[in-house]
């Protein structure tokens, strides 16, 4: 049985051309930043990402036709050094427990291989919005870092938003004390303008299908000089050293 937010997202990914034109545009950073070799996404959820990477074995906390098993990230159920790759959009700032996520990363990573992440960026542009018009709330004052205990009744779909900001920013360093074999190698503010404009999964849009493709093109040259003032989406590159 489909989970029915699951459900909803895919029949939404299906309906509304803005959407896969914005987040194909996500997909290929992440494909970009990939190294060669088998390839793990975690919270797969709608299942688009296997468009984009087809060999990528999709996984969930919830189970669909369009994903290829159930797994929690916390608790990965695979062997060490299984994976040159370990992908998500939108599945740390969901979790309970990052600093588990990260102690399997470390175990299932082979040396050199990458976790590829997309999540929401806090910055002095997307801080009110995500605050004020989002139903997920953004904590900044919150440790993702603690040691908290597993709780198996929490819904997976509860969230802090301000967790890759905060574990990336803030508490950057305290996260290679914990975790000395993996490396933050990248860090990409972008999503300036045709993301919260095309309403992502929500049922409405403030951005015609056309012009998604030139503003997105014009986002990457402006990426680099206003990213970190007005991004709302952050790419992040952590790469296990040994």
């Amino acid at each position: 049985m489909v989970d029915s937010a699951l459900g909803v997202y895919r029949a939404r990914w299906q309906e509304k051309p803005v959407l896969r034109t914005v987040y194909a545009d996500m997909y290929r950073r992440i494909a970009a930043a990939c190294i060669s070799g088998p390839t793990l996404e975690v919270g797969g959820g709608a299942g688009n990402f296997k468009d984009y990477a087809p060999n990528v074995l999709s996984t969930d906390l919830q189970a669909a036709p369009w994903l290829d098993a159930v797994v929690d990230a916390q608790v990965l159920p695979f062997a060490e050094t299984s994976f040159a790759n370990i992908v998500g959009v939108d599945v740390l700032h969901h979790m309970h427990r990052p600093r588990c996520f990260f102690t399997e990363v470390t175990r299932v990573l082979r040396p050199a291989g990458r976790v590829v992440l997309v999540e929401p960026a806090i910055t002095p542009l997307s801080w009110p919005i995500y605050h004020f018009l989002h139903e997920e709330p953004v904590r900044m004052g919150e440790d993702p870092l603690v040691d908290t205990p597993p709780n198996p009744g929490r819904n997976p779909y509860d969230a802090n938003q301000a967790i890759p900001t905060t574990l990336f920013g803030r508490y950057r360093s305290r996260f290679h004390r914990i975790f000395p074999s993996l490396r933050l190698v990248a860090r990409q503010h972008f999503g300036l303008i045709a993301y919260p404009l095309s309403g992502g999964f929500k049922e409405w849009s403030l951005l015609p299908a056309r012009l998604a493709p030139p503003l997105l093109r014009l986002e990457d040259s402006l990426g680099p000089l206003l990213g970190r003032m007005m991004g709302f989406r952050m790419l992040v590159v952590v790469e296990r050293r040994i």
